[in-house]
């Protein structure tokens, strides 16, 4: 049987890296708003007077490139790699100024340039015929999927992830470990909990190390031993395996237990209440929600990963498989993008910052400058070209972004649909490198490098396509159809 039919109807109907293309299409057209949205206003000099900014609508408009003479005109991607220029195209932010509660005209501004991916809405080529691409110096049968920085043809390979916002528990002899990736918004933080053989349980996360959780549950306001066993469980057997800790607790209410985490956090006594509370709600598990109304909820979510691990040790339930797919995710150019356009944004030393402080240098000057004068358009479009350039992307991670192998059009393909374990080479993990059965269907079973790489660098299979997941807004709706019916 001939399978060429199926491989040539897939090449046509869907296309080898069409994951790629529509995820940085609902990139420019919805996920650089989420961020812009999160901005909303910016205060820019609070001792200088009441002036704010108001982030509105963000546009990304087609490729150009700006000639040495000034002049600006549309570019092709094919002349982006012969002339070793960036195919990439200017973002424009809607700005409002606010000057003492009173809105003044709003004002389009540049706040940098973003590399389009060849074959997405943004990119000359899209949807155009063969003969159209043929004119453009186009391969018509060129997937796509990729950036062109300095004319060099640049990938975003897929990160494999474990899924964010639901609890992992693993068994190890008598210990047992919950592993929950907390994601918000693009805020990802990482919480280990911890069960020992003598029967004590402890969280880790942000800069604290090895709490008790029974401290932290007193703290997020279940404050007697009472809420905090009839919340975990009705269940004696279940419930004798905590007395020890709630024993060993030695904080008896709401208070006391915020001084011994300030105390375990090594901060001012003057600043301890106040770090204490940002940890808890911003920090702690934050997809659950950070505000103050939402600790009880954290508390009861705390509670039922209690009970899970304390019926794990009884061997009432099973322990999670973490290689098992479902516990699994891949990032594409959205997830990774979005990452790195909200760093250079909102990060310590983002756009923002930089915004405030030229603003109050310019100020002290005695000058008054434009919304455009105080944005450094230049520095945001050199960090993002900088990343895809060398690969190197926040959080410490390398190698996210790498040239495009076009030794062969199979070479090609492939090299479009890699797959990279953020496991580190030089260790063994054993399990995570062999194939589990779950793969079967989604990632070839043969495809993968020879020596300290070996199966921490994977492909998809031939036919495998990337579904997306559900937003915030959808799995409301789902939380609150299941609801209704229970």
């Amino acid at each position: 049987m001939s399978y060429l039919p199926m491989i040539k109807d897939f090449e046509e109907k869907i296309g080898w890296a069409n994951f790629q293309i529509n995820s940085f299409n609902n990139f420019v057209k919805t996920g650089m708003q989420k961020i812009i949205d999160e901005i909303d206003i910016v205060t820019l000099t609070p001792e200088l007077g009441d002036l704010k900014l108001k982030f509105g609508k963000v546009v990304v408009s087609n490729p150009i490139i700006k000639e040495a003479d000034g002049s600006t005109r549309h570019i092709f991607p094919s002349e982006a790699r012969v002339r070793n220029l960036t195919y990439s195209a200017p973002v424009f932010v809607t700005i409002t100024p606010i000057i003492n509660g009173i809105q003044e005209k709003s004002e389009k501004v540049h706040i940098g340039d973003l590399p389009i991916m060849v074959k997405s809405c943004l990119c000359s080529s899209y949807e155009q015929d063969r003969n159209k691409l043929i004119e453009m110096n186009e391969d018509p049968n060129d997937p796509g999927g990729y950036f062109i920085v300095n004319g060099t043809e640049r990938v975003l390979v897929l990160i494999e992830e474990i899924t964010s916002n639901k609890p992992i528990f693993e068994k190890s002899k008598d210990e047992i470990s919950v592993r929950i990736n907390s994601e918000k918004s693009g805020f990802k933080q990482r919480h280990i909990i911890e069960r020992n053989p003598e029967g004590d349980i402890f969280i880790s996360f942000a800069n604290i190390r090895k709490l008790s959780v029974f401290v932290l549950l007193k703290a997020l306001g279940l404050e007697t031993d009472k809420e905090i066993c009839d919340n975990i469980s009705d269940n004696q057997k279940i419930l004798s395996e905590i007395y020890t800790n709630l024993f060993e607790t030695e904080v008896s209410n709401k208070e006391e237990a915020i001084e011994s985490i300030g105390k375990k956090l090594r901060v001012t006594e003057d600043y301890r209440e106040e770090r204490v509370k940002q940890i808890l709600d911003r920090y702690l598990l934050p997809h659950i929600g950070q505000d103050i109304k939402n600790r009880y909820e954290k508390a009861q979510f705390l509670t039922k990963i209690i009970k899970r691990i304390v019926a794990l040790s009884l061997g009432l339930v099973p322990s999670d498989d973490i290689d098992h797919y479902s516990n699994k995710r891949l990032l594409t150019s959205e997830e990774l993008l979005g990452q790195l356009f909200r760093s250079i944004l909102l990060g310590r030393w983002g756009l923002l910052a930089k915004m405030t402080y030229n603003y109050q240098k310019l100020i002290k000057r005695g000058k008054h400058p434009t919304i455009q004068g105080i944005i450094e358009a230049n520095a945001v479009t050199k960090q993002v070209i900088s990343s895809i350039a060398t690969g190197n992307w926040i959080g410490g991670r390398t190698g996210i972004s790498q040239r495009l192998d076009r030794s062969s059009y199979i070479k090609t393909i492939s090299h479009l649909r890699s797959i990279i374990s953020p496991l580190t080479s030089t260790q063994e993990h054993f399990n995570a490198r062999q194939i589990h059965p779950t793969e079967w269907g989604r990632l070839c079973p043969a495809e993968t490098p020879e020596g300290s790489s070996i199966g921490l660098r994977k492909h998809l299979a031939i036919l495998t396509e990337i579904t997306t997941g559900l937003n915030e807004e959808d799995n409301e709706k789902i939380a609150g159809l299941i609801n209704s019916l229970s």
